[in-house]
């Protein structure tokens, strides 16, 4: 079992772990600062620290049970033994641009009311699919977003049980991916006070204000079928 350090603090750029089990491709760890692919938000890539050697970590998975996060090592690469002390660092860049791209998206899910079909995040642009026969204007939904972005609404991550979000099945939006059951308990990612401006399940990592965002725009909006529209969010004002 790894212990994802990045769901309570995703500022944690680097930790000391333990090296506790071997994978087909890479290393389990005791503990981590690496988040493991899902959710539409990639895994997450970096360094591996032993013996004064730094190994690259290509992605970051969930192992077959899900509770253990294996560090994938670069073909070849001779994995350190069990037992050995490592440091794992984060390529913090890539990291941040995820967090602030996946916070945006939880924007674009409070602007358009509409069911979230599908999506992925990515370091440079990033998309989420609704259920909604009409199209929408670029300009007036980046110009939602910016207002969400410049008031600086604070995030935070809080969880309920798995009873507590039965009796709120509305706080879900995404019809393709459902959150994970069998732990016993749910996090909700809310932004603004008691997550007025979007509250919604989500094991993925976020900036702690919109204001962390940046410019951000709609740089285009796609059609995918009679009742689906497709929304990609990308950094940097709208062009003109």
């Amino acid at each position: 079992m790894s212990e994802a350090l990045f769901r309570d603090d995703a500022y944690l750029k680097s930790v000391e772990a333990t090296v506790t089990a071997h994978a087909d491709d890479g290393i389990i760890v005791d503990k981590t600062v690496f988040y493991a692919e899902g959710g539409g938000q990639p895994g997450d890539s970096g360094t591996l620290t032993f013996d004064g050697a730094s190994l690259p970590i290509v992605n970051a998975v969930y192992g077959p049970d899900k509770s253990a996060i294996v560090h994938q090592l670069e073909d070849g690469t001779e994995f350190p033994p069990i037992g050995s002390n490592v440091t794992l660092t984060l390529d913090w860049e890539r990291r941040h641009a995820h967090m602030r791209m996946h916070t945006a998206l939880h924007l674009l899910c409070s602007i358009i009311p509409h069911p979230v079909t599908g999506g992925s995040i990515g370091a440079s642009e990033s998309r989420l699919d609704f259920d909604m026969p009409e199209n929408a204007d670029k300009a007036e939904v980046t110009n939602a977003l910016m207002a969400l972005v410049a008031d600086d609404h604070k995030t935070a991550a809080r969880w309920i049980t798995d009873e507590e979000l039965d009796q709120n099945p509305d706080l879900v939006r995404t019809l393709s991916v459902k959150p994970p059951r069998g732990s016993g308990k749910i996090r909700l990612i809310a932004i603004g006070e008691d997550g007025a401006v979007d509250l919604q399940p989500c094991g993925g990592t976020h900036v702690i204000s919109t204001a962390e965002i940046g410019e951000i725009h709609i740089g285009k909006i796609e059609k995918k079928g009679k009742m689906n529209r497709r929304l990609r969010v990308r950094f940097g004002p709208l062009p003109q």
